[in-house]
């Protein structure tokens, strides 16, 4: 696979960094602006590049915490098929969450079990203690 230029990598970089502090800070709209600005210099086909993986799971993320589920299930569900997406466990249990959180209640097992299947108990530590329950409540983990 190519690499994206190291001028252009830095950019996203920056771009995220900048979206990443603007969410810690609670303001989503500006986050959401950059990582979305980072993700427009992902080379096509954008699902090519372990960029876009990382870049779309901050887009899903930022959606969570701005408790945009919908959109939050479309961005980590465009996350999936890009690189290393499957078999990462914070995407899974994010997705997975923003499952729940519209009321599809199979998907959201689906996901967050595949999140405690890759790290346990500690993938949820510092969630809302109902996605946990959730799940030991549908599967006799």
């Amino acid at each position: 696979m190519n690499e994206i230029d190291d001028k252009t990598y830095a950019e996203i970089q920056d771009l995220c960094d900048k979206g990443d502090d603007f969410a810690d800070n609670g303001d989503y709209h500006n986050a959401l602006a950059h990582f979305w600005q980072a993700f427009d210099l992902v080379p096509e086909p954008k699902t090519d590049w372990d960029t876009a993986t990382w870049i779309l799971a901050a887009i899903g993320d930022t959606n969570f915490l701005d408790k945009d589920f919908q959109a939050g299930v479309e961005h980590l569900s465009q996350a999936m098929h890009c690189p290393d997406a499957i078999g990462n466990p914070f995407i899974h249990m994010r997705l997975g969450q923003c499952q729940l959180e519209i009321g599809n209640l199979d998907r959201a097992t689906d996901e967050l079990l595949r999140a405690f299947a890759l790290e346990g108990d500690d993938i949820f530590a510092e969630e809302d203690p109902k996605y946990l329950a959730f799940l030991k409540a549908r599967v006799d983990i």
